[in-house]
């Protein structure tokens, strides 16, 4: 591997999981990318690629987070790349939840990390596996700069109308209660990305992003500033997601507590792990979904019916809160990948000025593209989404300013 100017090491830590990149900053070049799974589990799976070479460990156990970061070290290492040897200047970690402290990319310090416990209940899923791969991070690479960017930076300066939830202002005030948002840093990159393919200034765009993976997220960008964002106060809000339910009323809550007698923590686990898709059709993966409704499966059939709809009324919604749609654009790992939803998501807009190209939309690339037929008053792109890049290069714009 020829070595880079200077490199980023991107680190995204999960409940059980462990993902890293070896990024060049300037020319955007991912030089390595590897993941760790299973953590604390029996057996454990790791894998490593740098360029065309690839190193796995696939079978022992990997006890916890120091362990697998340990593991893809040495992975990198076996692939060709030592970390000795690519000029590295800085570790960024994907972080999801700052509340009001924290959201332009921040040095990691104790007190970010202590600031990080306490938001815990804001984003129970992300914010503590989060701060482990931050503490695990600083212990095997202390001698380095580490950047926290998150999540919520992008979407900070919301409207206030857009920003602000209709109930007791003292009570919010008090607890910080607003819309946050999520998912910004691929917002942000995929409309800029959006502006260069259509070689157009990102002042002049109205665009809706809908990234659909596992969690899902919509936005309406005017200008390439957000003026709303489908998730709220925490990531459960908005959209139907791969576990998660998206807008649900809040007496449901209320319900299940009084009349079902469940607990809080109970209601917790059903909102966060068991609902979504996989509460509805017991599937979370979109591939075996649609393996199941071509089986006449009437489960995973509503529970995709569902997360289509709630998709389109966004989109219906943002579209009338934008005024003029310019761009919708698909990312991540179901906007990217799914022919089915993109269809299903577009199919009869024709009268909002939305007309879908069935073969461009059917076609077998993983680069941006346009899939709107010639003529559509609203182009609908496809645009994969790259928020470790974006990471690394909030980190070095971190370090260059001082």
């Amino acid at each position: 591997m020829t070595a880079p100017g200077r490199t980023v090491l991107v680190v995204n830590s999960g409940s059980s999981s462990l993902k890293c990149q070896l990024i060049d900053p300037d020319s955007g070049a991912s030089l390595a990318d590897g993941t760790v799974e299973r953590i604390g589990e029996d057996s454990a799976l790791a894998g490593m690629t740098v360029g065309d070479r690839e190193a796995r460990r696939d079978g022992p156990a990997i006890a916890d987070h120091e362990a697998a970061l340990r593991t893809a070290f040495d992975l990198l290492d076996e692939a060709g790349a030592s970390l000795d040897t690519v000029n590295l200047v800085a570790v960024g970690h994907r972080a999801v939840h700052g509340g009001r402290s924290f959201y332009e990319p921040t040095p990691v310090t104790d007190e970010l990390i202590a600031k990080m416990r306490e938001l815990a209940p804001l984003a129970p899923l992300h914010n503590p596996p989060s701060v482990l791969g931050m503490e695990v991070a600083r212990k095997l690479l202390p001698d380095l700069p580490h950047i926290a960017v998150f999540d919520t930076g992008f979407f900070h300066d919301l409207p206030a109308a857009a920003a602000t939830y209709a109930i007791d202002r003292t009570v919010s005030e008090k607890w910080h209660i607003r819309r946050y948002g999520f998912h910004g840093t691929s917002h942000k990159y995929v409309s800029e990305q959006a502006a260069v393919f259509l070689d157009a200034p990102l002042t002049s765009l109205n665009q809706i992003v809908l990234h659909l993976g596992n969690g899902a997220s919509a936005s309406a960008i005017a200008g390439g500033r957000p003026v709303d964002t489908s998730m709220g106060l925490t990531p459960l809000e908005g959209l139907v997601m791969g576990t998660r339910p998206g807008d649900v009323d809040a007496g449901i809550i209320l319900y299940l507590s009084r009349t079902a007698k469940m607990s809080v923590d109970e209601i917790d686990e059903m909102l966060n792990r068991r609902s979504g898709v996989f509460g509805l059709g017991g599937e979370i993966d979109f591939r075996e979904l649609r393996e199941q409704i071509e089986s006449g499966d009437a489960a995973a059939q509503l529970a995709y019916d569902v997360y289509i709809h709630r998709l389109r009324k966004y989109i219906g919604a943002y579209m009338a809160l934008l005024g003029r749609t310019d761009v919708i654009v698909f990312t991540a790992g179901v906007g990217e990948n799914d022919v089915n939803v993109r269809r299903d998501a577009m199919t009869g807009l024709g009268g909002l000025g939305i007309e879908l190209d069935e073969q461009l939309n059917a076609g077998p690339a993983k680069t941006a593209r346009r899939i709107s037929a010639d003529g559509s008053p609203t182009t609908v792109l496809v645009m994969p989404t790259n928020e470790e890049l974006a990471i690394a290069r909030d980190c070095v714009a971190v370090l260059a300013a001082g």
